[in-house]
């Protein structure tokens, strides 16, 4: 184990700047920090998880973590203008997904969620401007990357936007004098705001305080972290379900996976060596990767919702469906061909699997299915089907609504069951 938090989000790779003093203020002190966190949302996603796990291991080094709700960080674009009590609602849905990873019941150094409406929505306008716009002049202001970007561009940026760098300067005022913070983090794209904040706070108290930054995430084949077909992927398993989750993870690509392993897990050196070794021996057993997946979701989610994740994976690969929810079965096979059927046709004696895979269009002839059949290549709900004269009945739906359909090793084919009869 590295002998401080700095080493530890060194050997990480998880430093992109800091202000001089940082490593030695990590060394000697147990200090308060914070990092903000955007509340638009009622859910944190994966792009959250850098900061969020570098608050958690400077926890578990002894340092105070505060996580600050609402943070104004520098944006690419206008940002989404919240009520008081969206921001409220939204804060309060993040703090369990921030409870698993951050301690809020230590004894010695919990965690704290604040959200940074209680100080700045009683701010007078003319006392703000007289006491802390004086410590700003326009030409700083303009001179930072965040602020220079957005001025270069068509759409320029509001006035909204531009003051946004005094209130984020002024949470890192306000909780220094709180809570005694003595460290701001963030990502890199927040440098400007950040150092921003050091600044006031010297200017103001005569006293040193400072600022880190971590890089941003990409990936190898250039695509952008946390984004999938269906969007970001997000914390609350209402969002992205454990399954999709564990799925994301574990389709890392061999050039990112040892970064990632580094990043987001707690693993030692020793440990993630040892995977790196497997990667270059072994690539094609995918061992980093699924320690990763399994790492990552037991941390989210639970041990619980990892074993379901990873019987959901098999279900791609002939494993065991029975078990599996109706949201599971759907959540797997959403990008499978597909196809509705009337529970009547199951009903009595049931409909012969025959007749069944041809109705519902998985194949094209009665004698292709046969045939399929003959040389043990159709399953249903990943049982191989020996016979040609096999009756499909409502005993056989999953959850009573779904049958799953494989021919080969990987073609699977869905049929959703319901009242009304209907094929399409």
């Amino acid at each position: 184990m590295p002998a401080n938090a700095f080493e530890e989000l060194q050997w990480r790779g998880m430093l992109f700047d800091y202000v001089e003093g940082v490593q030695s203020l990590l060394a000697t002190q147990k200090v308060t920090v914070y990092n903000g966190f955007d509340v638009t949302a009622d859910s944190l996603h994966i792009g959250h998880m850098l900061p969020l796990l570098a608050l958690a291991r400077l926890q578990r080094y002894g340092h105070h973590p505060i996580a600050v709700a609402g943070d104004p960080s520098g944006k690419s674009a206008e940002r989404q203008l919240l009520t008081r009590d969206q921001v409220e609602h939204n804060t309060q849905a993040i703090k369990a997904q921030l409870a698993r990873f951050l301690d809020f019941e230590s004894r010695s150094n919990p965690a704290r969620l604040v959200n940074n409406a209680d100080w700045l929505m009683p701010l007078n306008l003319i006392d703000f401007l007289r006491d802390i716009g004086k410590y700003f002049t326009v030409n700083y202001m303009i001179a930072k990357d965040s602020v220079r970007s957005r001025i270069e561009r068509e759409e320029g940026i509001s006035f909204t936007e531009f003051s946004y760098m005094l209130l984020q300067s002024y949470d890192f005022l306000h909780l220094h004098r709180t809570f005694g913070c003595l460290l701001q983090t963030g990502g890199s794209d927040q440098w400007g705001n950040i150092t921003a904040g050091v600044e006031l706070v010297r200017r103001a108290t005569g006293r040193a305080v400072y600022g880190m930054v971590y890089p941003l995430i990409t990936k190898a084949d250039g695509s952008k972290f946390g984004k999938t077909e269906a969007g970001a992927v997000w914390l609350d398993a209402k969002r992205t379900s454990p399954y999709r989750f564990y799925q994301f993870w574990l389709n890392t690509d061999d050039r990112d996976v040892i970064h990632y392993l580094k990043v987001f897990t707690f693993l030692s050196p020793d440990e993630v060596a040892a995977l790196q070794d497997a990667l270059h021996v072994h690539p094609e057993q995918r061992e980093a990767q699924r320690t990763l997946a399994r790492t990552m979701t037991a941390m989210l989610h639970g041990e619980s919702a990892l074993a379901r994740a990873e019987q959901a994976a098999q279900a791609l690969f002939g494993g065991a469906v029975e078990g599996l929810s109706a949201a599971e079965i759907e959540d797997i096979f959403a990008n499978v061909p597909a196809a509705l059927l009337g529970s009547d046709a199951l009903g009595g004696g049931g409909m012969n699997i025959v007749d069944l895979l041809v109705t519902c269009g998985m194949m094209k002839s009665k004698g292709e299915v046969r045939r399929a059949i003959s040389e043990g290549g159709v399953y249903l709900n990943n049982h191989r089907v020996a016979e040609s004269e096999r009756a499909v009945t409502l005993a056989d739906l999953l959850e009573g609504a779904f049958l799953i359909l494989r021919r080969g090793k990987k073609n699977y084919f869905l049929v959703k069951v319901a009242p009304n009869p209907y094929i399409g």
